[in-house]
């Protein structure tokens, strides 16, 4: 029984076709981020994003009113959707599932050029799952854009010969890079790639030529982002804001890429292993570039010096095909283990089944499918006509979207960037310090209502003199009106 329920769940791999693949991979994209369409927020990087694209839809280029450490694509990709769809989270995670739904997809397309497509297909499915679970991966993360574009550029690298198309990659990398900055790493890995293969087959002027083609493709896409700038008198905020700034941002940070190296090992392992066994053929030029850009991405964590769950969005597609194949020419599982291979299938999405039990629990409490602090603590203050017009979220920042507001300043954007002083020269913070910065918000904005989170520093924990000193300013200035759930309520005492 179990094997006919099986064999109907699973394709007839010999007449799939990209179509079949696309809706399949949609699906389960789909169920697996359906039940976070109504969360506040899953990472707080998501929340920036959407209010410096709100900033953006009202007329204000990003880095001009509000400030955030990303390329301007990422505030593009939810602009668009804001202004098509207006103040959304449903329009706005359903996107997200497009993201993953297309990464899946591109995946699939580069595995049919090195392998079969029952491989292609298993590894479009788990990128699916590992583009959606696991900590944050259920939102609308930067990783998520760069990687679509860098996959369908590869996708297209593979199949196209023609100068065009070659500066049509161009353009998908130079969003890529203009969507993640270290997105710059696997790209110059690949060049290099390119242009050591087409050297070793004497190739070279042949290839040269594309290569320029893909390289006009990039430099103009990286040109067309200055041009709203340029128009404003604004340029110099578009280079030191894209370039500078995070230039100064890694070089000020004190995580060491010894923390990365790890990881780094057992990536690299894995691809040698496969090399010296054979398992997998590295003499194909799909493998040698799938190699040299995962190569790109590990740099790049190593520059970053830490491996988050959502910086591995870029390394995923990347290495899941190679891995496929080697795990295809492993011995097949035995039949009596299938239940337990199929029940830890199953299992995978574990955190959407915990997150639809959690939105059920809300309506039947709240009466309203949309759940979070972000959501619930806006919702409190407009129905007792709290002031909205100054208030400081240091946590759960997507509320100032909620209640159509803005930050107070350009470095309170993301709550975090407070502290984040060596960034200030590029935001053209007139304040030098980031406990300047923080004096300036509660001493001279003096913010109405504060919003904080329960059981939470409000800084990094390491950070004591800042937390020393808002929480004794929090106590001598405020007083507490309400908690909701683990949202605390301040309201500044006349």
């Amino acid at each position: 029984m179990l094997k006919k329920a099986t064999s109907y769940l699973t394709p007839n791999y010999q007449t799939l076709d990209w179509k079949t693949v696309f809706l399949i991979v949609f699906l389960i994209a789909f169920f697996i981020r359906f039940p976070f369409f109504f969360r506040d927020y899953v990472d707080r990087d998501e929340s920036t994003f959407i209010i410096m694209a709100q900033s953006w839809v009202e007329g204000h280029l990003p880095y001009t009113q509000l400030w955030d450490l990303k390329p301007p694509i990422t505030f593009l990709f939810f602009a668009v959707i804001i202004k098509v769809f207006g103040k959304s989270f449903i329009a706005v995670r359903f996107f997200g599932v497009v993201l993953v739904a297309l990464t899946a997809l591109f995946t699939y397309g580069i595995g049919r050029k090195v392998t079969t497509r029952k491989v292609s297909f298993w590894c479009a499915v788990f990128c699916v799952f590992l583009l959606s679970s696991f900590g944050s991966l259920q939102g609308v993360m930067s990783e998520h854009i760069c990687t679509l574009f860098f996959v369908l550029g590869v996708y297209l690298l593979l199949s196209k010969e023609s100068k065009g198309w070659y500066l049509v990659i161009g353009l998908l990398f130079g969003l890529s890079v203009m969507s993640k900055l270290n997105m710059a790493y696997p790209l110059l890995s690949l060049v290099v790639y390119l242009i050591w293969d087409a050297w070793a087959k004497r190739q070279f002027w042949h290839s040269f030529h594309r290569l320029v083609f893909m390289g006009i493709g990039f430099i103009a896409l990286v040109v067309m982002t200055a041009v709203p700038y340029y128009l404003q008198g604004e340029i110099q905020i578009w280079w030191v804001s894209i370039f500078e700034a995070p230039l100064a941002y890694a070089g000020s940070k004190q995580h060491s890429f010894l923390k990365t190296l790890p990881f780094v090992f057992i990536i690299v392992g894995l691809l040698f292993g496969g090399y010296k066994s054979k398992i997998v053929d590295f003499k194909s030029k799909p493998v040698q570039l799938l190699t040299a850009i995962t190569i790109g991405v590990l740099i790049s964590f190593m520059q970053t010096g830490k491996v988050n769950g959502h910086y591995l969005i870029q390394l995923y597609p990347f290495i899941l095909i190679p891995l496929g194949i080697a795990l295809s020419k492993l011995p097949s599982i035995p039949k009596k283990y299938t239940f337990v291979v199929v029940f830890l299938f199953v299992l995978l999405p574990m955190e959407a089944y915990l997150e639809y039990a959690n939105v059920i629990s809300n309506k039947v409490e709240k009466g309203s499918f949309f759940n979070g602090e972000g959501i619930d603590v806006p919702n409190y203050i407009i129905e007792n006509n709290i002031d909205t017009e100054n208030i400081f979220f240091t946590e759960y920042h997507i509320g100032y979207w909620v209640l159509g507001e803005h930050p107070l300043t350009k470095a309170a954007t993301h709550p975090s960037s407070i502290t984040r002083e060596e960034l200030f020269p590029y935001m053209n913070n007139p304040r030098k310090t980031g406990m300047q910065e923080l004096r300036y918000i509660l001493e001279v904005v003096k913010p109405e209502t504060v919003v904080a989170r329960k059981g939470k520093h409000i800084f990094d924990k390491k950070l004591t003199e800042f937390n020393f000193y808002i929480d004794s300013y929090l106590e001598e200035n405020y007083t507490l009106i309400k908690t909701i759930d683990r949202g605390l309520v301040y309201q500044r005492l006349k």
